[in-house]
């Protein structure tokens, strides 16, 4: 099956306790070490990837066209388990969009509709073609993220994108320049999972925009008290995950202060004290 994992959903638990505000590694024997193998690209906009406990997951990036700053693009981290899935699931994922948490309205979103028809590869040249529906005024911005987000994987050494019932390869004249490197950390989302059909949530996440080690991080209620339970860092250094000792008390859209300090794997360092409406979502 399939696993691939966004920020948005790696939600596993890997094995790392917190005590009090200090992230600590709990000893947990595994019979091998996990292998994470990243793309150039990924090393370049956020450093070495982390670590797995097993098996061998790819760390790659997804180019999203700007929303603020035309012609440019900017990288946002993946990660899967299936590596020949991998430019198929990148595509699809650029395609999707990311209205996500903190980083809504910052991303062109593709026409509706927008779907891959084709994508093969021979002899190291990627040819994509893409439904009618892509064919817009930010078409050329698109062309340039996919171009971009394909020619990262091993073996690629060029990228032809086509709109279904035309032989003529879309022009882009994206390049490195176009691509904006990402700034300071942010804190992407405060969502709680619970099981389909549950009362009450099995734990409160705390997701960042990219694989952070954590110096800090408080859920606080409104009279600034913390709410109580244990405090994990999920898989991929992507959340803090609050194990609650009252589970009752999650509701959605309700406020949490979330008190963080973080750095992530290039040293860029920040921090926030802010309420957050928490979402609620089933799994």
């Amino acid at each position: 099956m399939k696993k691939t994992i966004s920020i948005m959903v790696a939600l596993a638990l890997t094995g790392f306790l917190i005590y009090g505000i200090t992230f600590q590694k709990k000893k947990i024997p595994v019979e091998k070490p996990g292998t994470v193998i990243a793309t150039p690209a990924y090393e370049k906009s956020y450093g070495p990837a982390p670590t797995v406990d097993k098996g061998t997951a790819y760390a790659f990036v997804i180019y999203f066209p700007s929303a603020k700053e035309s012609g440019k693009i900017v990288p946002f981290p993946f990660f899967t388990f299936d590596e020949g899935s991998i430019k198929k699931v990148a595509v699809e994922r650029l395609l999707s969009g990311m209205e996500t948490g903190s980083y809504q309205g910052e991303f062109l979103s593709a026409p509706p509709g927008s779907r891959i028809v084709s994508l093969s590869e021979t002899q190291g040249t990627v040819i994509l073609t893409l439904s009618k529906e892509i064919a817009s005024p930010n078409a050329s911005q698109f062309v340039t993220a996919l171009i971009q987000t394909l020619r990262q994987f091993k073996g690629v050494s060029a990228v032809s994108v086509k709109i279904e019932g035309s032989d003529k390869t879309l022009a882009s004249e994206g390049d490195d320049s176009s691509i904006i490197q990402p700034g300071p950390p942010r804190l992407l989302s405060v969502t709680a999972m619970k099981d389909k059909g549950a009362k009450e949530v099995e734990e409160v996440n705390a997701f960042f925009d990219r694989p952070v080690d954590v110096k800090e991080l408080k859920l606080l209620a409104k009279d600034d008290k913390q709410y109580e339970g244990d405090l994990y860092h999920s898989a991929f250094d992507m959340a803090g995950v609050l194990k609650p000792k009252d589970r009752s008390r999650f509701t959605e859209r309700m406020p949490i202060k979330v008190r963080w300090k973080v750095v992530d794997k290039l040293g860029r360092q920040a921090e926030g004290d802010n309420v957050w409406f928490l979402e609620v979502k089933e799994h």
